[in-house]
């Protein structure tokens, strides 16, 4: 059965994560995905590579697309790419701002060849304001966009410390694929392709809703308290740290008993109670007596209620230390309580859960040889998604690429020799 994207076809200006993952995700649900690398290969596929050329980071984002390793800053090069945009639905770039301008593959200069064509441009910090000329990659979008500082996870120096994975490339990555899709759906209303912007700035900042939010008439009064200390603090020279706290402060403390990992007797298990009464079904499946239930004016920024949150939450922590993993995931499941054990990634690979909702797939490189991976995470009943090859080679399919573009062998040997394609 043909893949929901299937005829759909795509040219994947790419590197890193946002757009591979995106293309890889797109390619899934059946689109002809091509992807353009320099002759030298992209930045990740150079990133520790356990063979020429083959690198983890790579293989991992670039599955089931075809591979054109091409010199765009040649006139051949560009020949080629103006033979392929007429043929094409979709262009996905993820460069830096200014390099789909020097190497004439902008939206102005590819509309004109296809006045259908969907153009999805990712950048770090949009095509407007002071920094939008500037490179950036994950790290740097969750340390400005307050990611960083919501994970809170610091080093033994006290610095922040990203998210892992990679919270902004992953899932701008899913957003340019929802991007795609509806600007395909536009298209066969309109007739007319677009451009489409995406960058790591506007999906950080989207997927932090609440935390963003700002409420004028809960908000104000203590957003105004926390900007006087901060100022204060910064005027007399206060450390990174000392400010922290003061932002900390600021937030309620419940005590957190509910959503949480615990150590167990042989292990780590998480729970995640998100409704008070669930809340209440968790300290009653632990066996904990929590005052909060019984007060109706119970405030969670009263010093003496912080207290009392502390103390129910290392009375579960001594509970939850007196059974194993297991006993716990059966009680919690009994009483109705989100929970479930940590695992590592290697303990997840024959995890029948993962199995059974097949969500590994095998596939067969043609260097690397055997391999298994994540497989697509998307499940239809009528146009099914598969992860139909491994990541190319670097230029696998560039005389494949050029003889459907009308290239005989002996220019495609010229080119080679020449250097415009690899």
């Amino acid at each position: 059965m043909a893949g929901a994207l299937e005829g759909v076809k795509i040219l994947e200006f790419s590197e890193i994560i946002a757009a591979p993952f995106a293309g890889m995700l797109l390619s899934d649900m059946g689109a002809d995905v091509i992807k353009v690398e320099p002759p030298g290969g992209e930045p990740w596929r150079l990133q520790a590579q356990f063979m020429p050329l083959e690198s983890r980071t790579f293989m991992s984002l670039n599955r089931g697309k075809r591979g054109l390793a091409l010199d765009l800053k040649t006139p051949e090069g560009k020949e080629v790419i103006y033979k392929l945009v007429p043929q094409m639905d979709v262009v996905i770039i993820n460069y830096r701002p200014d390099t789909p301008y020097n190497l004439g593959i902008d939206y102005e200069t590819l509309s004109k060849m296809n006045q259908r064509l969907i153009y999805v441009e990712n950048t770090a910090f949009g095509r407007k304001g002071p920094h939008s000329y500037r490179p950036g990659y994950d790290i740097i979008a969750q340390a400005v966009t307050g990611l960083m500082a919501a994970n809170g996870k610091t080093n033994e120096q006290g610095l922040p410390q990203a998210m892992s994975p990679a919270m902004a490339d992953f899932s701008t990555g899913i957003s340019i694929c929802w991007a795609v899709c509806a600007a395909l759906y536009a298209r066969e209303k309109t007739g007319k392709g677009q451009k489409v912007e995406a960058s790591l700035l506007a999906t950080a900042l989207a997927v932090q809703t609440g935390t963003f939010m700002d409420i004028d008439s809960v908000d104000a009064e203590t957003q105004s308290i926390i900007r006087t200390r901060i100022k204060e603090a910064r005027e007399r020279g206060a450390s990174f740290e000392e400010i922290q706290r003061i932002r900390a402060e600021a937030r309620p403390m419940f005590g957190n008993a509910y959503y949480r990992c615990y150590f167990t007797k042989d292990g780590v298990v998480a729970i995640g109670c998100l409704s008070d009464a669930l809340r209440r079904r968790a300290a009653a499946a632990m066996g904990i007596h929590d005052p909060r239930f019984e007060d109706p004016n119970w405030n969670p920024m009263d010093p003496e209620s912080r207290s009392k949150g502390a103390k129910v939450v290392a009375e579960a922590e001594a509970v939850m230390r007196t059974k194993t993993t297991d006993e716990w995931v059966a009680i919690f499941d009994a009483a109705g309580v989100p929970a479930g054990p940590y695992r590592t990634i290697d303990e997840l690979r024959s995890e029948p859960q993962v199995i059974e909702n097949e969500l590994i797939v095998d596939l067969e490189h043609p260097l690397v040889g055997h391999l298994r991976m994540v497989g697509p995470p998307l499940k239809f009943s009528e146009t099914p998604s598969q992860a139909r090859s491994a990541s190319p080679t670097l230029g696998q399919h560039n005389d494949e690429v050029l003889a459907e573009l009308g290239y005989d062998a002996a220019t495609i040997a010229a080119l080679r020799e020449r250097g415009v394609i690899r």
